[in-house]
């Protein structure tokens, strides 16, 4: 159990210890039957039960639930006159720290003078006591257990969501921990070896912002078509696999893996994922329009959800400082970084005639959809980049093919981003995107899946990830 010979020996030593105390311990799980089994054959072991937060899906849920522990003295000088004592215990992250006021009991408290015989003479001030509200999650566990195994061994992410309602359906991270430990209460050992694991399983993932690659191009296509920078049969001319404006760039180039017949036009670009078409829209959009663009749909905005995340960026003070930063942002490089509900949001909008729907995680009787950001994109844009996403899939020659599947209509995106100090470093990582939604009709037919690996160089970049949502799909 972690406890040490040393710990149970102090405990049981207090002073205020006598032969028929009862000393807690530890705390353990009520359904580790084996455990107490053990500590029921030592001799003045007892085991009483006690009330505690139990989260039933461990690992599968933690960065979701968060975990509630012991409240500090610092918390408690902070609370004051709000009903917390040295015993309470309080939400320190996830939804328990986004719930505390609404999910946490407040005890009932009765304040009376009474005299030597024991009579109530006077009351003074009565608090009744307060159960916690229950909360409703919009989340499916089938498809959060069913993703958290999938992607257990990786370190990742997965956002599902209705693209139409912004129902949020999973919210998994991955390495995870199990917040049922911090409940039962850390041993030093524990904490060290959490706190100090290289794959980070306290980090919700999430919520975090990263480099999305060429995920970013549909974002710069509905840009680029939104304002008339470009229309659909606008083509780019450039020869080979790598470009670059002017001499002025020195020897800095814009490099594609793939050449590709037919016109270099928004379609193809999307399908065959074209670096340097998109670099090129970037610099036809212009510095200006394009931060302009970006800021209006959400960029460098606090994102309204119920969990506080990284707001995502596009360049440093909003400001893109050279021609090179603008053309990288283009195919999802440069400075650009985004938060993975923030790239849900951004998404729906192609199957929302153009609109960003706003996320929501407590479940609400007959919701209604919800938008974050109307008219993010126009609905001809929206409805462009949909069709061009779709043929991603579809065309054989699609970055996005292996997802495929017979008699169901995706869009998608695949995206691998380069991590690394510089243009010449080879020992950088690379961390693997691939985001799509289903195409239908039917609003209750409705699905949209953002998925992220980290460390997937030499492993197939974004197709490492195609066979994980193809399998979510079907």
């Amino acid at each position: 159990t972690g406890v040490s010979e040393e710990y149970i020996n102090k405990q049981i030593s207090a002073s205020y210890v006598k032969n028929d105390t009862f000393v807690p311990i530890k705390k353990v799980a009520m359904n580790n039957a084996s455990l107490k089994e053990q500590l029921l054959q030592i001799p003045g072991v007892m085991i009483s039960s006690t009330d505690a937060r139990v989260y039933p899906y461990g690992k599968e849920t933690s960065h979701i639930t968060g975990y509630v522990q012991p409240i500090s003295a610092e918390i408690l000088s902070e609370k004051e006159g709000k009903g917390y004592n040295s015993n309470s215990i309080i939400g320190k992250v996830g939804l328990e720290y986004a719930y505390e006021d609404k999910i946490r009991g407040i005890d009932g408290v009765e304040i009376y003078i009474e005299d030597s015989e024991g009579n109530r003479l006077k009351e003074l001030a009565k608090q009744d006591k307060k159960d916690g509200q229950d909360i409703k999650l919009t989340i499916d566990m089938d498809i959060q257990s069913k993703l958290y195994n999938q992607l257990k061994d990786d370190k990742g992410f997965f956002v599902v969501m209705e693209p139409q309602t912004g129902e949020m359906l999973a919210l998994v991270s991955t390495p995870s921990y199990d917040a049922n430990d911090f409940v039962l209460g850390l041993t030093n050992e524990q904490w060290e070896s959490l706190n100090n694991n290289e794959s980070k399983p306290l980090y919700t993932r999430f919520l975090q912002s990263y480099c999305p690659g060429s995920t970013f191009k549909p974002i710069t296509a509905g840009i680029a078509l939104t304002t008339g920078t470009i229309d659909k049969s606008w083509e780019a001319t450039y020869n080979g696999l790598s470009w670059q404006k002017d001499s002025s760039w020195g020897n800095y180039n814009v490099t594609t893996l793939t050449s590709y017949p037919g016109s270099k036009n928004v379609t193809n670009g999307l399908i065959y994922s074209d670096n340097i078409y998109f670099a090129k829209s970037a610099l036809k959009i212009g510095a200006n329009t394009f931060a302009e663009q970006l800021l209006k749909i959400g960029f460098d905005t606090e994102m309204p959800f119920t969990i506080n995340m990284d707001k995502s960026q596009f360049a440093n003070d909003n400001k893109f400082v050279s021609e090179i930063q603008l053309a990288d942002t283009g195919y999802g490089q440069g400075k650009v970084l985004v938060n993975p509900l923030h790239m849900a949001s951004m998404y729906s909008a192609f199957a929302n005639e153009g609109n960003m729907i706003k996320p929501y995680i407590e479940y609400k009787e007959n919701a209604t959809a919800e938008y974050w950001i109307k008219n993010a994109f126009t609905k001809e844009a929206a409805k462009t980049v949909r069709d061009d996403m779709i043929q991603t899939i579809e065309n054989v020659n699609g970055t996005g093919h292996e997802a495929k599947i017979n008699g169901m209509t995706l869009a998608g995106k695949t995206g691998t981003a380069e991590i690394k100090a510089s243009q010449d470093d080879d020992s950088g990582t690379e961390i693997g995107w691939f985001n799509a939604f289903k195409v239908s009709d039917n609003p209750n037919d409705q699905l949209l899946i953002i998925n992220m690996i980290e460390d997937v160089k030499d492993r197939g970049g974004s197709h490492y990830l195609l066979p994980k949502v193809k399998t979510m799909f079907e």
